[in-house]
């Protein structure tokens, strides 16, 4: 990748495509370990393989995924620490660089993204992409956020060009809470050509060699959404049946109180929180199961890729997405939300050969192709 810093007195066009080529930007404000970052990182190499040039734009260039990013993709970093500082160094990006499109994702991004639209000369087509449902998130934030957040949702987002949203039930949400009538869905581009390569690699972890007892894995960020504390005591219930192992893959704020869940549960020798890890892949393949505990999501991609790794799934039918992947429980288990009893049944049933399956033409809307396809109609731009 190549790196420029985009602070309002530097010139970002340092180091300018050689191609003439139409440039799409992808902007967040840091590139963090959690699924949305990865739809960003798919979406570059797609866009990159369709002929456009690429940027991703960096409120601050730091995060678990930066040394992920392509070679051939841009980074610029405006250098901002604060999101305050974003606006300015965003509007400098777009009077200069002119891209054709941007995309950004999440807060504050998508606010930032379209103030900027409104405060720069570019011509620059704006899009905004939520990945969760924002009923739910509302309800948790804190602070300004819990102001600011909804305000900015229904006054700012109606300016952008295109709003986005990864699933149906996301949609129907975000149309609520904008006001809206012309939210998007385009499914997260999940499945990539790259996806089965990683899941061959090798890891060093004893739990998941052969002949040890099967392992459940969860996966995400250790907090109030993902409710790892209904998966830790579903899990203490098929225990009590079996042998079998819980691994969570995963950092965040709770890590604490969920390793003292575990303490207190007695499950020490059985279920252990994983750290984060470069490649969840590589464990999924090697899992009796992937378990999704989550009270709310947007578009769960773990669900997706276990899916895609012909890994059985058992998932909360949390709003919105999990019932929209599993065809409403056709290819995978759907509980409901925060029912221990429930999830450790189906846990016990794929134990016991009870998994289920997705077959190939399910999976393509999934896959990296099509969305870049429906992106590309939406950003109104004719790759090469």
């Amino acid at each position: 990748m190549s790196n420029v810093t985009g602070a309002e007195t530097t010139p970002v066009s340092a180091d300018p495509p050689a191609n003439s080529a139409p440039t799409i930007a992808l902007f967040l404000s840091y590139l963090g370990g959690g699924g949305a970052e990865r739809v960003i990182l798919n979406l570059a190499r797609g866009l990159r393989d369709r002929g456009t040039n690429v940027d991703i734009v960096l409120g601050k260039a730091w995060g678990p995924h930066l040394s992920k990013i392509p070679d051939d993709v841009r980074v610029v970093d405006l250098n901002a620490g604060r999101t305050v500082a974003m606006l300015p160094a965003l509007v400098g990006y777009l009077d200069r660089e002119r891209p054709a499109a941007l995309l950004s994702a999440m807060h504050y991004a998508n606010e930032v993204a379209i103030a900027a639209k409104y405060l720069s000369r570019s011509s620059t087509r704006i899009l905004v992409s939520e990945h969760n449902t924002v009923s739910k998130s509302f309800g948790n934030l804190k602070g300004l956020k819990r102001f600011a957040i909804p305000f900015a949702v229904r006054y700012l987002y109606p300016l952008a060009d295109e709003v986005v949203t990864v699933s149906k039930g996301a949609a129907q949400a975000l149309a609520r809470a904008s006001g809206l009538d012309r939210v998007r869905v385009v499914y997260n581009p999940v499945i990539t050509p790259q996806l089965r390569d990683r899941a061959a690699e090798a890891i060093d972890r004893a739990w998941f060699r052969p002949g040890e007892p099967p392992v459940f894995l969860g996966v995400g960020k250790l907090e109030a959404q993902k409710d790892f504390p209904n998966l830790i005591r579903a899990f203490a219930k098929v225990r009590q049946k079996q042998p079998c192992r819980l691994g969570i893959l995963g950092w965040g704020p709770d890590r604490d109180a969920l390793e003292a869940l575990i303490s207190q549960l007695h499950l020490e020798n059985d279920a252990a929180l994983l750290g984060y890890a470069d490649n969840p892949y590589a464990y999924m393949a090697r899992s009796k199961a992937f378990v999704l505990s989550s009270a709310w999501e947007g578009l769960p991609t773990v669900l997706i890729e276990a899916l895609a790794l012909d890994v059985p799934v058992v998932s909360t039918d949390c709003p919105s997405g999990p019932s929209e992947i599993l065809d409403g429980g056709r290819y995978g288990t759907l509980v409901p939300v925060g029912d221990s009893d429930a999830l450790a049944e189906a846990m016990t049933e794929v134990l016991e050969g009870g998994g289920k399956s997705a077959p190939p033409e399910w999976l393509d809307r999934f896959t990296n192709e099509s969305a870049v396809a429906a992106y590309l109609q939406l950003m109104k731009v004719n790759a090469p």
